[in-house]
C-alpha cells in the first residue's frame, strides 16, 4: 500500500486495558486482521493505529468492532466511540457507565 492511496484511523483501547482486559487487545489485533486482511495494525501503548486503503470506510472499523466486542462478551461493558481530535480521526472503546437505582 503506497502512502497516497491509504489513510490512518487511531482506536483508543485505554479503557479496555484499564479495565483489566490486556489479552482482549491482542485478540482484537488478530481479529481485525483476519477479517479485513487489506488493513494494517501497529500498536502504541493506549493505541492501536489502523492503515487501510483510502476507499474501505470508517465504519466498517467501527462495526468490526463491534462484532468483536459482542463475540467476546464485552458488549454489556464497552461501546466504541468515534473521535475527531485535529489530529487524531478514529474510534475510542469506552467503557459504558452505569446506573444501577435499588428499589427497597
Amino acid at each position: 500500500m503506497s502512502k497516497g492511496d491509504s489513510k490512518s484511523i487511531i482506536l483508543d483501547i485505554k479503557d479496555l486495558i484499564n479495565f483489566g482486559k490486556e489479552q482482549y487487545v491482542a485478540e482484537l489485533m488478530r481479529f481485525l486482521a483476519e477479517i479485513l486482511p487489506q488493513i494494517d495494525i501497529k500498536r502504541n501503548a493506549n493505541e492501536l493505529e489502523i492503515t487501510m486503503p483510502e476507499n474501505l470506510s470508517k465504519r466498517v472499523i467501527r462495526l468490526r468492532i463491534r462484532k468483536f466486542l459482542h463475540q467476546n462478551g464485552l458488549y454489556d461493558d464497552f461501546r466504541p466511540i468515534s473521535i475527531n481530535i485535529s489530529d487524531k480521526v478514529g474510534y475510542r472503546i469506552k467503557q459504558k457507565k452505569r446506573v444501577e437505582i435499588s428499589y427497597y
